[in-house]
């Protein structure tokens, strides 16, 4: 296979990218039939604008309220057994909704609360897949790998509305659920088939809410993530209009399924065709400018939408629309995941995945009220009007994507050892560094140190000072604390290269002959006594 050979496609030739692959292109074509099914099926139990647009919200909002949850546990547990339970989960929803479906007990709350469910399900799928990807791929081949999965989603964006459509004409949505569960099931054979060994460590494992403070103190100090969120949040605000209200805008040029199924294809060839260049696209140009271009697109073609006259204007449209939403989405993903190094990478994409989806079923309720207010082809129309807002966002606010050394671990130093045995989970840990500077040398050293409080904090550091010696002016003493011993020596394992040499830095201002004097104080537990 030739086409293997193109750097697109690259990734593909190792075996386990491509067996995963294969379960990703399976699940996203579960969860595009699912939307099909389940918003064609919501606008002929209802013609309520704000209902039909509260599937969307219904299938993103779990992803919005578990998205850190899952993230945290992705890096907590084996990783290809918690993608193996995921999928399990949305195999047994679509097998309800499949039964429900039959028996005719499927009204609009229980649809609405059965596509809660399976949102629950790409809640817990999404963020652990995002941290496989770059363990079985290089980093120079992460781009092209982050590519192709949005073309499998976008592929599937195009087999799957069809493939519903049909089935919705001729077998009804039961169909539709009933062939989405085996789907799920074959994915779940899939996972199970790689053999990944988790990385040993001799440390008890992260307890669920310390791995969520961790991950969101990490996105909190790394100000290439905030300006990732802000426009995240911002452009799926945007472009949801377009997609949450499409059920209704299909009506003007047609009665049946095959309409609404039509425009989701066209979306998807869209995706899919910006999803092959757009690994070029970014050789070539910055992922400002890609995400510039791939805004503007997609407000045009929500305009185009909202004053189609025919199919032959519309299609076209969706098209764009289709270009726009993957170049921009797409290059947002891949910036995040340059950013994070890969003990916090489940956690960094989960919360990009909240952003994502908090920004999807914001908009879903804003635009479908918009509508109910107006009308659908005014509020698709409107919501291009974020798009400025957007611009205006990225020119303020640039992002800056970290070199190797900033997500790349050092190499292990020896582990500090207490000359007492120490439960793991003694705490806190006070951390004090002593260092001896020159006074003339005291602003550039105290800058840098600034520079280490944000490296400290982003890797799971609770509280940090800086303090000086009143009775000795070069005397400059670095304290921080940790949560327990446990987290602390965690903590020494998630340096990256750019840590130690910031290290270095430090180092570098002390000009006593000794090396700076570090002490461990583990609490005693009198506070509590």
């Amino acid at each position: 296979m030739s086409f293997l050979h193109s750097e697109t496609f690259a990734p593909l030739r190792h075996s386990v990218f491509r067996m995963l692959w294969l379960a990703w292109l399976a699940a996203n074509l579960t969860m595009w039939m699912n939307d099909v099914a389940a918003a064609w099926l919501m606008a002929q139990l209802t013609n309520n604008a704000t209902l039909v647009a509260l599937v969307q919200a219904a299938s993103t909002l779990p992803v919005f309220l578990l998205g850190l949850p899952s993230g945290a546990l992705a890096d907590i547990v084996d990783r290809r057994r918690y993608l193996a339970v995921t999928q399990l989960w949305i195999a047994s929803v679509a097998l309800v909704l499949a039964v429900s479906s039959v028996a005719g007990w499927l009204n609009a709350w229980s649809l609405l609360a059965l596509t809660f469910a399976n949102g629950i399900g790409l809640a817990m799928r999404w963020p652990v897949f995002a941290a496989i990807v770059p363990e079985v791929v290089s980093r120079q081949h992460l781009p092209a790998a982050l590519a192709l999965n949005a073309i499998s989603m976008n592929a599937s964006r195009v087999v799957g509305p069809i493939v519903a459509g049909a089935l919705l004409a001729g077998a009804g949505s039961a169909a539709v659920f009933a062939l989405n569960a085996l789907l799920s099931a074959t994915a779940f054979i899939i996972i199970l088939r790689w053999r990944h060994t988790p990385q040993a460590s001799s440390l008890p494992a992260e307890r669920l809410l310390g791995a969520m403070r961790v991950g969101l103190q990490f996105v909190r100090q790394t100000p290439a993530l905030r300006a990732l969120l802000v426009r995240t949040v911002l452009f799926f605000v945007q472009c949801t209009a377009l997609i949450a209200l499409l059920p209704l805008l299909a009506r003007r040029f047609g009665t049946g399924a095959s309409t609404f199924t039509l425009l989701l294809a066209a979306m998807g060839v869209g995706a899919v065709a910006a999803g092959v260049v757009v690994p070029a696209l970014r050789r070539r140009w910055s992922a400002q400018r890609v995400t510039a271009i791939g805004i503007t697109l997609y407000a045009g073609a929500s305009v185009a939408m909202g004053v189609a006259p025919s199919l032959w204007v519309a299609v076209p449209a969706m098209v764009a629309a289709g270009m726009g939403w993957l170049s921009t989405a797409n290059t947002l993903m891949v910036s995040a995941q340059l950013v994070l190094p890969n003990w916090v990478r489940a956690r960094g994409m989960a919360v990009m995945q909240v952003a994502t989806m908090g920004g999807t079923a914001g908009g879903a309720l804003l635009w479908g009220q918009v509508a109910t207010w107006s009308s659908v082809p005014v509020a698709v129309a409107a919501s291009a009007l974020v798009a400025p807002v957007l611009l205006g966002v990225m020119a303020r606010w640039a992002v800056r994507v970290p070199g190797d050394e900033e997500v790349q671990p050092s190499p292990p130093r020896a582990t500090p050892t207490a000359a007492f045995d120490v439960d793991p989970l003694a705490g806190p840990v006070m951390v004090t560094v002593e260092y001896n500077i020159e006074p003339e040398r005291a602003s550039d050293f105290i800058a840098v140190m600034e520079a280490t409080r944000q490296a400290r904090l982003r890797l799971g550091t609770l509280q940090w000072n800086l303090l000086r010696d009143s009775a000795d002016p070069t005397r400059y003493v670095e304290c921080f604390v940790d949560e327990n011993w446990a987290e602390h020596l965690r903590r020494l394992q998630r340096f990256t290269v750019a840590d130690a040499q910031l290290r270095d830095q430090r180092l570098s201002f002390h000009t006593a002959a000794e090396p700076p004097v570090i002490r461990r104080l583990i609490g005693a537990g009198a506070a509590h006594g």
